[in-house]
């Protein structure tokens, strides 16, 4: 069953700055997605129009449909109510969200009072069966938010976001602010609630490693736009978009000495989404870009089993060989 559907998803901010392009997804209930990219490339942006969450000054065209119904084009009544039983959003920083002056568990517990009409002792079991659930006692729920640790707060974030049992769970760079060991345990929390629910969950993160090992597939993003999607594990080891393995091969393989001493990478930053360049927008940083990338924009077209890609490159005899070869010798050919 598909349960969240994004059609010609477009997000403009005061300026013109074209933060999402055209985006297209689709997820299945009990699916977890993945979308990477770069600072700057619309991931936030993303995640922040799926629960109608930008701000007024944003202009957002397209559809993003949540069991059917469209989140932009409901009343505000039924937004708020969707925003925690339909979805609902992770943070990546946690200290930044939760409110300071509040204990966790009465952070925790006012959806649930607002939205679950419960009384406050059955938010009050409610509030200890969830900390429980992300594994933090249930006396944490007396603690201010400066009392906890990174990881407890985040764990708090989780608990929040499944106080009124959404189908759906958006995290925002989840673990971005936690230290490796502690992402370990809250990328383990999250796919074992995931999976233990059936929810429904996007993750958003500029690593690719975390994502493919997380998710089930994976959509990298590039100046506000989608321009690789497939099996997360495939899109990571075999990226057929030139950007996708600029990605994957930024990151040092563990016992790998030529990517410890030889680490790979794109020089530069993503273009300013108010001044993008004329047809592909990567074609300035790309080392296997050909004349025509300068003029045409690519769209996402087949490029085998359940998977897409945005490169002229995609469909060619050998062109996956030939990015693969050019990529890790950051090589340039021009067009016959």
């Amino acid at each position: 069953m598909t349960l969240l559907q994004v059609r010609d998803l477009t997000v403009t901010y005061d300026g013109g700055a074209r933060a999402v392009r055209g985006v297209d997804l689709t997820l299945a209930a009990g699916q977890k997605l993945g979308v990477a990219g770069e600072s700057g490339c619309g991931k936030s942006t993303l995640a922040l129009a799926l629960l109608r969450l930008l701000p007024a000054s944003a202009k957002v065209t397209g559809e993003v449909l949540l069991g059917g119904e469209d989140v932009l084009t409901m009343k505000w009544g039924r937004v708020r109510a969707v925003r925690w039983a339909g979805a609902s959003i992770v943070f990546q920083g946690a200290m930044h969200s939760l409110n300071a002056v509040h204990r966790v568990g009465d952070q925790i517990a006012e959806p649930i009072l607002l939205h679950k009409r419960a009384t406050r002792e059955g938010a009050r079991r409610k509030v200890a069966e969830l900390l429980e659930h992300v594994g933090l006692p249930a006396a944490r729920a007396a603690s201010y938010p400066h009392e906890l640790s990174g990881g407890q707060r985040q764990r708090v974030m989780i608990a929040m976001a499944l106080a009124c049992d959404p189908e759906l769970i958006v995290a925002d760079e989840p673990t971005t602010a936690l230290d490796v060991m502690i992402q370990a345990q809250i990328l383990g929390l999250i796919s074992r609630l995931v999976a233990e629910q059936d929810l429904g969950l996007v993750m958003i993160s500029h690593d690719l490693a975390v994502l493919a090992d997380t998710c089930d597939r994976l959509a990298v993003m590039y100046a506000g736009r989608v321009v690789e999607e497939g099996p997360a594990a495939q899109v990571y080891a075999d990226a057929l978009h030139p950007y996708g393995k600029a990605l994957s091969g930024s990151f040092p393989t563990i016992g790998d000495p030529a990517s410890r001493f030889a680490p790979r990478g794109l020089p530069g930053d993503p273009p300013d989404p108010a001044a993008l360049p004329p047809g592909c927008t990567f074609h300035p940083r790309c080392p296997v870009a050909l004349d025509v990338c300068a003029r045409d924009d690519q769209e996402l077209r087949p490029a085998g089993a359940g998977r897409r890609a945005a490169c002229v490159r995609v469909g060619r005899t050998g062109a996956a060989e030939d990015v693969r070869a050019r990529v890790r010798g950051q090589g340039r050919e021009p067009e016959h």
